[in-house]
């Protein structure tokens, strides 16, 4: 910007014998304006983008947590405490009892409705879409996990 302003002044000062002495000039203010715009775009932009980064980082641990919470209820059969059931080679015996397994699997559906409000916190302030688009997948996953779960509790004897 020095050196432009010098320039300019220099033409300005020294006189310009003719017009098209001025193209050159002309092309490299309106060049250096454009990339200093883009960098000013850019700059303004790169907290946005450095909170956005942190933010998914965090919903895609939340995202893997309900995954790993719906992969430790899945051997928890409901039909294993029922007492006409008859175990496979390839039956994973979980060892509850009813109440115990009613309670263990409302305990995950409880674990999977913390982690969507988790994930509904950490949008809070954000008005990203692609966050915001993130936290709603995680809700309508932790949800539908959470419907799959409470039909395994209907199906436990009383």
């Amino acid at each position: 910007m020095i050196a432009l302003a010098f320039s300019l002044r220099s033409a300005v000062v020294d006189g310009l014998a003719k017009t098209a002495d001025w193209v050159p000039l002309v092309e490299s203010v309106v060049n250096d304006l454009v990339f200093a715009a883009i960098a000013v775009v850019f700059l303004w932009a790169f907290p946005e983008r450095l909170e956005r980064r942190s933010l998914l980082r965090l919903l895609h641990r939340l995202r893997s947590l309900a995954h790993v919470i719906d992969m430790h209820q899945l051997s928890k059969d409901p039909e294993q405490v029922s007492p006409t059931y008859t175990p496979t080679a390839a039956s994973v015996a979980h060892g509850l009892d009813a109440d115990q397994l009613r309670h263990y699997l409302d305990y995950c559906s409880e674990m999977l409705s913390l982690t969507a409000k988790t994930a509904a916190l950490c949008a809070e302030h954000s008005t990203d879409g692609v966050v915001l688009e993130t936290v709603s997948t995680i809700e309508t996953l932790t949800t539908e996990l959470s419907n799959k779960i409470w039909q395994k509790i209907s199906l436990l004897p009383r």
